[in-house]
């Protein structure tokens, strides 16, 4: 998988400063802990070589990439420590040709049409949008991203839990950078645990898991209408016929044949489809790869591999 679609997959880059490489690996292992196997390393500080070192020894299975890259010299020595990307703060030439002479994969920060237009001059399709909410947000992401239709964005700079959902429903959106479950202070102080808690919790907000419908497995058509009609009769639930199934009000739906399930399947919406594969194929789980439909060219329902109960679970675009 390229660095590309593994970041696309995780949906979240933390952005990291830190000022102790002895606290590197307890640090990626609040990370991993809280489903979150990524790191952004900034050279803001002296131990960021160090640090980046430290943890591609210990976790190889870990995407880790440098930040704050200014210089040439910087990305040497992030390369040499183990890094796998390279991003940087704003448009520097002399940094984004160096990558590019030795394929190493580069976000340069951009802000503006003509810097766009210098990465997709030097055959870029990712760029890191920054400052993301000081530059115009999600109003201005989407106006660049009319222009510049196959240039996809890493929104960073303002970026925390209040927000990143509706910059990851942005379609040029790959994924986006935040410091929220990584502060500094959290790092220096040693409360991984907490960091833990809120990796764990951007992830949630993320991935945005809620019930949507119950699915009911019915012998033929005839029956499915049969139950649309009592639950009508007890409950006042409006039918509503489609191609394969009647729902009866918004949460109940009886399908007109046998279908997935024992007994049939729960149906759970999510924020990013994608992610959610990803998320839950890192878990173990796998998905039937014969039920995947799409929706206007993206991904909009598939199913689960696993039962649970008798009820195979449906996952759903919201």
């Amino acid at each position: 998988m390229e660095i590309k679609d593994t970041i696309g997959s995780l949906g979240i880059i933390p952005v990291i400063k830190i000022d102790d490489a002895e606290k590197a690996i307890k640090l990626a292992q609040a990370l991993i802990r809280g489903g979150l196997p990524v790191a952004e390393i900034t050279f803001r500080t002296n131990a960021a070589k160090e640090s980046i070192k430290r943890i591609v020894s210990n976790f190889p299975n870990m995407l880790v990439g440098a930040g704050t890259v200014l210089c040439v010299k910087n990305v040497r020595n992030a390369i040499n420590a183990g890094a796998s990307f390279i991003v940087t703060p704003g448009f520097n030439p002399k940094v984004v040709d160096y990558c590019i002479a030795e394929d190493i994969p580069i976000f340069p920060g951009v802000n503006s049409p003509s810097e766009i237009e210098q990465g997709l001059e030097r055959g870029l399709k990712v760029l890191k949008y920054f400052p993301a909410e000081a530059s115009g947000g999600i109003k201005a992401i989407k106006a660049v991203a009319a222009a510049y239709g196959d240039i996809l964005f890493i929104p960073t700079g303002g970026i925390n839990q209040t927000n990143i959902c509706d910059y990851l429903s942005v379609g040029n959106v790959l994924a986006c950078g935040g410091s929220w479950m990584v502060k500094s202070e959290l790092i220096s102080s040693g409360e991984f645990q907490k960091i833990t808690e809120l990796t764990e919790e951007a992830v949630k907000i993320v991935l945005g898991f809620e019930f949507a419908h119950i699915g009911i497995n019915s012998k033929s058509e005839k029956h499915a209408a049969e139950g649309a009609d009592r639950f009508k009769d007890l409950f006042g639930f409006l039918s509503k016929v489609g191609n394969s199934s009647i729902f009866s009000g918004t949460s109940i739906e009886i399908m007109k044949k046998l279908y997935l399930g024992s007994h049939g399947h729960i149906a759970v919406r999510t924020n990013r489809i994608s992610l959610a594969i990803s998320y839950l194929g890192r878990r173990g789980f796998q998905i039937r790869e014969e039920t995947k439909k799409t929706k206007n060219g993206k991904l909009a329902a598939v199913y689960l591999e696993e039962e649970i109960a008798g009820f195979a679970i449906h996952l759903v675009q919201k």
